[in-house]
């Protein structure tokens, strides 16, 4: 008789048309947050944003649009996987709520920086985002390593953001 325990089995990673309605899902999640971000963002630009002091290494405007797309994209197909592989279980619960945040924080600074046109709070903001998506990072690494390699772009690219926005607010600071 064997008396040893079965092993714990994680759930049983979607397939099939669920996990595509799932991918579906997270492409619309991080879209629609793409676009409240845009019209925020769409408040501020203009005579505010142009008038702003930027440093040299500021890039050109037409630049962001196109890197936001592909890594909102890579951001959806990033938390697809660990859903997934761990699904909403104790295993995937708490590296999409962690997802989620990060998102919102996302938008709320574009509200920040463009909408209430403060650079200075947006700073703060910027900083806390960046923590939440090294922790949204980290725990994609736990449950998929491709999720989590899918993120590092996005780091990187909040931490040159960050270094823009502190420069912003610096050079404008009254």
């Amino acid at each position: 008789m064997n008396t040893a325990a079965a092993p714990v089995q994680s759930p049983r990673p979607e397939s099939g048309p669920r996990a595509a309605l799932g991918l579906v899902g997270f492409l619309v999640a991080c879209f629609a947050a793409a676009g409240i971000g845009g019209v925020l963002t769409g408040q501020g630009t203009g005579p505010w944003y142009d008038s702003l002091a930027k440093p040299r290494w500021t890039p050109p405007s037409a630049l962001f649009g196109p890197v936001w797309t592909a890594l909102y994209a890579a951001m959806a197909v990033a938390a697809w996987l660990v859903w997934r592989r761990a699904g909403w279980s104790a295993g995937g619960r708490v590296p999409l709520v962690l997802f989620a945040v990060q998102l919102a924080l996302n938008v709320a600074w574009s509200g920040l920086f463009f909408g209430l046109k403060r650079p200075d709070l947006a700073a703060f903001e910027i900083a806390i985002l960046w923590v939440a998506i090294l922790a949204t990072l980290i725990a994609f690494f736990r449950v998929s390593r491709p999720a989590g390699w899918l993120m590092v772009p996005y780091l990187l690219w909040v931490t040159f953001a960050s270094a823009l926005n502190l420069a912003i607010w610096q050079l404008n600071a009254s």
